[in-house]
């Protein structure tokens, strides 16, 4: 599949009527069996990728380079279209979130999302005007070429604040922007008040209200159009490590075995 037929496949996606869930995946194994089991398209995840290599995420201790290898791995190995979490761009300026999308285009891949981050814990969201300009600049370089996701981190950096996020994302919307997301919202009704303000253009989410999550069926009723999961299921797969890991401490040999075969995943990447 070339980068231009994943764009389209994933764009499509979008225009759906009904919303639907791109789980994120971090490695060959993870995306092979999520195509499996039937997805349709994956996410990359920066906390995912940060974690497995042993740094944090969202400091730039991970490269543009080494985030987009990642990528193209997880469209490797399920040969489905992938956006990429590429955190800020991978710098401050407009130019650096241009590079991030030509880079991501010559990769392969169909969607980018790029934040209002700043990778300095002191002062962790770019101004409004500056936050602006780069989606801007990211938009004219995607121009109907990559999906670009425009994503406002207020909620999940300390900064609670529903009418600057909205404002922020209905900006990135004029701006250019084609998906709108903003992790962390609380209640379904700030969910529902993003989408309004940013309509015809569509949302993602982050599972759903920080508050206490809700059926697919809910967010699609109220407009949203794809479920991203981050993190979680890289969490929810070392879940079972850590439990397996307590039980063999306690000298429960049980503890270790697994549903899955070798011979199974073997299966998923034929010689």
């Amino acid at each position: 599949m070339s980068q231009a037929q994943a764009y389209e496949r994933f764009k499509a996606l979008h225009e759906r009527p009904q919303a639907f869930i791109m789980p994120n995946a971090w490695d060959a194994v993870s995306a092979a069996l999520l195509v499996r089991e039937g997805f349709e398209a994956l996410g990359s995840t920066s906390a995912a990728i940060a974690y497995a290599l042993g740094r944090q995420d969202g400091l730039h201790a991970v490269s543009r380079d080494e985030a987009i290898t990642n990528a193209m791995l997880l469209g490797a190995a399920s040969g489905l279209p992938i956006n990429g979490d590429l955190e800020d761009g991978f710098g401050p300026d407009p130019d650096d979130c241009v590079a991030t999308v030509e880079t991501a285009i010559a990769a392969g891949l169909a969607g980018l999302g790029i934040e209002d981050t700043t990778a300095d814990p002191s002062n962790p969201i770019h101004g409004f005007e500056q936050a602006v300009a780069r989606i801007a600049a990211a938009a004219k370089a995607a121009n109907g070429r990559i999906l670009l996701t425009a994503r406002a981190d207020n909620f999940i950096k300390g900064m609670p604040d529903l009418d600057d996020t909205i404002r922020r994302l209905a900006a990135f919307a004029e701006a250019g922007a084609d998906v709108l997301y903003a992790p962390g919202l609380p209640t379904i009704e700030a969910i529902e008040a993003v989408v309004k303000a940013v309509a015809p253009r569509p949302v993602n989410v982050l599972m759903g209200p920080s508050s206490g999550l809700v059926p697919l069926s809910q967010l699609s009723a109220i407009g949203v159009k794809r479920v991203s999961l981050g993190g979680t299921l890289q969490r929810r797969a070392l879940d079972g490590l850590v439990d397996a890991a307590r039980a063999l401490k306690d000298g429960q040999l049980s503890g270790a075995t697994a549903k899955l075969g070798h011979g199974e995943l073997a299966a998923l990447f034929p010689a």
